[in-house]
């Protein structure tokens, strides 16, 4: 008889165990810059979303037999999420071809890309691919249908390369109200391996372990097997001065970003009696839109709150040009940013398909009474 203590699931679980508790003692302490108690309550929310996101996504994935699982919710949020998005994700292997089948659903952007380095849970090395609805073909009653992997076709369909592990679909909506939190929006959307030869063998101790294994590493990649942000070479798009704009650009393959979209971030510091005021001009593009991020890339409360503004819900200047303000309290001007109070996190910008030069937007902090009295 196997001794219980020495399966290969109970090994793996333990490990699990021993990395949740390495993650909170190193990960979520001074040595990357968790320091203030706001930082250790953010972390530890976090750790709880990406814990639950691991299991959601690794534990019974199967590129031979994938399905796909919502990657975000408004109570599950990871690596920057989007009050005006909603993501799949679906495990793939190089070896075989599938078909996905999906329709618009009222998206304004729909895309499809191919994050490579991941088979095993681990964090993406880049993106190694990407598929939009330009240039796949979409029915009259918004449908489509793409192949991934197998012999080149001429139209819709994309190469799995060597180092591809899962794939990330994206559904942009620009509405009034955050698509994200609208638990009635379904956008349709399946996976099938092409010649699956049926259903899968019943779960085994060496299954179980490898699930659990990958989420394990899926733990371990986003958190203590990233580098300090101190010592992280930090994208062009983000700003090393608080309260200070980059020019957004389009960020090449990097890992879980999209090829086709350019970015534009900064940390806001703020007083409680202070406001950040941005003004900036949409660009031609597919989607745009602006978010409050904690530093641990989650979004603040969309579903209560307004800490998001995209095109569709945005009060322009009779110029087009429009005025963000990003405050503690409602200042009573339109396009408030609610910080929720919290006195410091990151904006962020999104541009998909854009077209022309993008406006870098200029920030200033100012007394909210001063705005208050602008109302």
């Amino acid at each position: 008889m196997t001794d219980v203590n020495e399966t290969q699931s109970r090994k793996a679980f333990r490990e699990l165990l021993a990395s949740l508790a390495e993650v909170d003692e190193r990960y979520l302490s001074s040595d990357f810059g968790v320091t203030s108690e706001q930082d250790d309550t953010d972390g530890h929310r976090f750790l709880i979303h990406l814990l639950e996101t691991a299991l959601h996504r690794e534990f019974e994935g199967d590129p031979e037999h994938p399905g796909f699982t919502k990657w975000v919710t408004p109570r599950r949020k990871v690596l920057g999420d989007n009050p005006d998005a909603i993501y799949f994700d679906a495990p793939v292997d190089p070896r075989y071809t599938y078909r996905v089948r999906g329709n618009i659903g009222g998206a304004v952007y729909t895309s499809i890309t191919i994050d490579a380095g991941t088979a095993d849970g681990g964090y993406a090395t880049r993106t190694a691919g990407v598929i939009n609805d330009t240039n796949f073909d979409v029915a009259s009653d918004g449908s489509w249908e793409v192949t991934l992997g197998g012999p080149p076709q001429d139209r819709n369909w994309m190469e799995l390369p060597d180092d591809a592990g899962h794939l990330t679909t994206r559904h942009y909506f620009e509405l009034a109200e955050p698509a994200g939190a609208d638990p009635t929006r379904v956008v349709p959307l399946t996976i099938e391996r092409i010649g699956d030869d049926g259903p899968p063998s019943a779960p085994t101790d060496a299954s179980v372990a490898a699930g659990i294994l990958r989420v394990n590493n899926f733990v371990r990649g986003n958190t203590l097997e990233r580098p300090p942000r101190s010592e992280q070479k930090l994208p062009s798009f983000v700003s090393i001065v608080p309260n200070v704009f980059p020019k957004p650009v389009v960020p090449g393959d990097l890992g879980l970003a999209a090829f086709d979209a350019a970015y534009c971030s900064t940390s806001y510091v703020l007083a409680p009696d202070e406001a950040l005021v941005v003004t900036m001009r949409w660009p031609e593009c597919r989607f745009g839109n602006v978010t409050l991020w904690t530093r641990f890339l989650q979004t603040y409360d969309y579903a209560h709150r307004h800490c998001g503004r995209n095109r569709a819900n945005t009060t322009l200047e009779p110029d087009g040009s429009f005025r963000i303000v990003i405050a503690h309290e409602d200042p009573g001007v339109p396009n408030w940013l609610d910080t929720e109070g919290r006195p410091s996190g990151s904006v962020f910008w999104r541009f998909f398909l854009p077209e022309g030069d993008i406006e870098t937007p200029q920030a200033e902090v100012v007394k909210l009474a001063d705005v208050r009295a602008s109302a």
